[in-house]
């Protein structure tokens, strides 16, 4: 297989539902960069870029300019060739994993289209649905129960609430969205926010409310994060400390969290997010399959991720939700929180651009 073009398109996307996490003081855009590839056999694949500055360090100029090299370098390669096509981009996506996520997406999805299967089944095929998480931003706590019922009524069963900047106020959160959805699966994500100490107070407050509790100390103090994981009674995830296979890695090695959440534009794409989850898998560690805000398109690249792993415990994916005039038009479908893949070869989506 040739390619013959690829189109790389900056979009800047407005978020429906502004928030605030422990390092955001607001979030109410994003920019991701689209990447179409075409090929002498008339397949059209999509990628896209999505980068959060303050996780990686990308910025829209360096994303963009990682996009544009990948795309003259990509002409010279056969993306079924896909371990060799794509160790061949990651010498230009050094510093920009989120472009090498891009071309890594739109590689797969040629991938499925050669194939004529949808990717969640070359993949693995474990399953075709997953039930995924909704995120709550820091607000005070009438705002946020109104929030957390605003999501119930719109289906979902699972709550991740961001917290990190004050401790004893994420507790009262937490337990106010239980007592007034008291069916419900809540999860916390500190954001590093915490010190041990702090940690392991709201861990053992909340000890019969969450399903977990998301990189409660600073990425880079993995002795605090195991710590935190030793003694809490409720399971610790790593989140920001995982970047990709060799971060997940030292994790593992140093058994510093009970699981590891990996997003495929933070990583690189699904072949290090795979490379994540077999670390996971073989240490005996769930993986969580995450998101950045981001399109529907990156979406049901993670959730064909999601699918394929029987070691895959928790979805994350909620990422495409509140973005505004996202130009994907979605394979896949959520009902009632759920997101279910279909059968359409590749990643199943096409982009209007």
């Amino acid at each position: 297989m040739q390619i013959t073009n690829v189109e790389v398109v900056p979009v800047e996307l407005r978020l429906r539902l502004p928030y605030r996490t422990a390092y955001h003081p607001e979030i109410d855009r994003v920019t991701v960069v689209f990447v179409r590839v075409e090929t002498r056999q008339g397949q059209i694949a999509w990628g896209c870029a999505a980068f959060d500055q303050a996780l990686t360090g990308e910025t829209r100029e360096d994303v963009v300019h990682a996009c544009r090299a990948c795309a003259d370098r990509a002409r010279d390669l056969n993306p079924l060739n896909t371990e060799y096509a794509l160790e061949a981009l990651a010498q230009h996506t050094q510093d920009t994993p989120s472009a090498l996520c891009a071309f890594d997406l739109a590689f797969h999805d040629l991938l499925g289209l050669a194939a004529g299967m949808p990717l969640h089944r070359l993949l693995g095929g474990y399953r075709n649905r997953i039930q995924t998480s909704v995120t709550l931003g820091i607000a005070p706590l009438r705002e946020t129960v109104e929030l957390a019922r605003d999501r119930a009524r719109q289906g979902f069963r699972i709550l991740k609430v961001k917290g990190g900047l004050d401790a004893l106020e994420d507790v009262r959160r937490v337990r106010a969205i239980r007592k007034a959805l008291p069916q419900l699966t809540l999860r916390l994500d500190a954001d590093q926010g915490y010190t041990v100490e702090q940690a392991l107070d709201v861990a053992r407050a909340l000890e019969d409310e969450l399903e977990m509790l998301e990189q409660p100390t600073p990425s880079e103090d993995l002795e605090a994060l195991r710590q935190v994981t030793r003694h809490s009674p409720v399971p610790i995830l790593a989140d920001q400390s995982v970047m990709g296979p060799a971060s997940a890695l030292e994790v593992a090695s140093r058994r510093a969290a009970d699981g590891l959440s990996v997003k495929l534009a933070t990583c690189g794409g699904l072949r290090y997010a795979r490379q994540v989850d077999t670390i996971a898998r073989a240490a005996h560690m769930a993986t969580m399959v995450g998101c950045v805000n981001e399109p529907a398109l990156l979406t049901a690249a993670g959730l064909s991720f999601a699918l394929s792993s029987p070691n895959v415990q928790y979805g994350d994916l909620d990422g495409y939700l509140d973005l505004v005039d996202d130009p994907t038009v979605a394979g896949f479908l959520l009902q009632e929180g759920w997101l279910i893949a279909t059968d359409v070869p590749g990643l199943g989506c096409t982009v209007d651009l």
